[in-house]
C-alpha cells in the first residue's frame, strides 16, 4: 500500500483581496488586517493561499522496493500553481492513502479551491466510481472511507467537540510536536521571506502526523509487533541519514528518541 502524509502552510491570499475589494495600494500588512477584520482572525479556506506542501510518501520506488521520503514540494521560491500540481501528480501517480490532520476540515478544501483558481486537473483524486469501479465505495471525498484517512476527525469519533489540536495530541503522546514556528507564526514569516523556515515547519508537522498514524494502526490492529517495529526503525533510519543536511530534521529525531511513549511502553504486541 502507498501512503501518502501531507500537510500545507497557507498565508491570506492578498491578490484576490486587492482584486475583490479594490486594495491595490495597500501594503501587504494592511490587507491582511483588512481581510481579518472583515472575515474574521482565521479566514475560511477560501481566502488561503498555499505557501508550503510537505509530503511523506512510504511505498513502491522506481525499483520496485519500498522507500520512505520527506520534502516539501518544490523549490522556496515556486509559484503556488506548481505546488498544488505536484500533489495531484503523486496522487495520479501512486493512488496513495492519504494521511492527514484535518485534511478534510482545512488542507482539502484550501487544495480543492485553489486547484480550481488554476484549473489544475486531478482525475485520480476526483474520481468517484465513474471510471474506476474500486472507487465506488472508498474514494478520496468520503469523510467514512479510508483512501484518505484525517486522523483528527477519525480520533474525534466524527465529533467537532472532540476535535483537537496536532500540536496538543503529539506533545500529550511524547513527540517533539510543533517546532520552530506556530500556525499564527507563519504569515509573519512569509512576510520576512522566511519561506524555507515554514517548509521545515510544514515537514516537522507530517512527521508528527506520521508518528500518530503508526500509533493509530498498531491500536487498530494493522501493525502488530515486528511491522511496527520495522516501520519506527525506517523512519529513524530516514531521519539519520537527512539529518546530516537538514538540521530540523535531526533536532526532530533527538527529540523523539528521547521521549516517545510507545517506544517506553512497547510491550512487542
Amino acid at each position: 500500500m502507498n501512503l501518502l502524509v501531507f500537510d500545507i502552510e497557507t498565508v491570506p491570499d492578498l491578490e484576490s483581496a486587492r482584486r475583490l475589494f479594490d486594495l491595490q495600494d495597500l501594503p501587504e500588512r494592511e490587507v491582511i488586517a483588512f481581510l481579518k477584520e472583515k472575515k474574521g482572525e482565521f479566514l475560511p479556506p477560501h481566502w488561503h493561499r498555499i505557501v508550503a506542501i510537505a509530503v511523506l510518501y512510504r511505498g513502491a520506488g522506481r525499483e520496485g522496493k519500498e522507500v520512505l521520503t520527506l520534502r516539501a514540494l518544490g523549490q522556496p521560491d515556486d509559484p503556488e500553481k506548481e505546488l498544488i500540481a505536484s500533489f495531484f501528480k503523486i496522487i495520479d501517480r501512486y493512488t496513495p492513502v492519504l494521511v492527514s490532520w484535518n485534511g478534510s476540515g482545512f488542507d482539502l478544501p484550501v487544495l480543492h479551491y485553489r486547484a480550481l483558481l488554476y484549473a489544475i486537473p486531478a482525475p485520480r483524486y476526483w474520481e468517484v466510481g465513474d471510471g474506476d469501479a474500486t472507487f465506488r465505495s472508498n474514494h478520496y471525498l468520503g469523510r467514512y472511507h479510508w483512501r484518505h484517512i484525517d486522523l483528527m476527525d477519525v480520533l474525534s469519533g466524527y465529533q467537532p467537540r472532540g476535535w483537537a489540536p496536532l500540536d496538543e495530541v503529539a506533545r500529550m503522546a511524547g513527540l517533539p510536536g510543533k517546532l520552530g514556528l506556530s500556525g499564527e507564526e507563519v504569515c509573519l514569516s512569509w512576510l520576512e521571506g522566511e519561506i524555507e523556515k515554514i517548509r521545515n515547519y510544514c515537514e516537522i508537522d507530517v512527521l508528527n502526523t506520521y508518528l500518530l498514524y503508526l500509533r493509530f494502526e498498531k491500536m487498530r490492529g494493522r501493525l502488530r509487533g515486528e511491522r511496527f517495529e520495522q516501520a519506527i526503525r525506517q523512519l529513524d533510519r530516514m531521519l539519520l541519514e537527512e539529518g546530516s543536511r537538514r538540521s530540523h530534521l535531526s533536532i526532530f529525531r533527538e527529540l523523539w528518541r528521547r521521549s516517545d511513549l510507545s517506544l517506553q511502553s512497547h510491550d512487542g504486541g
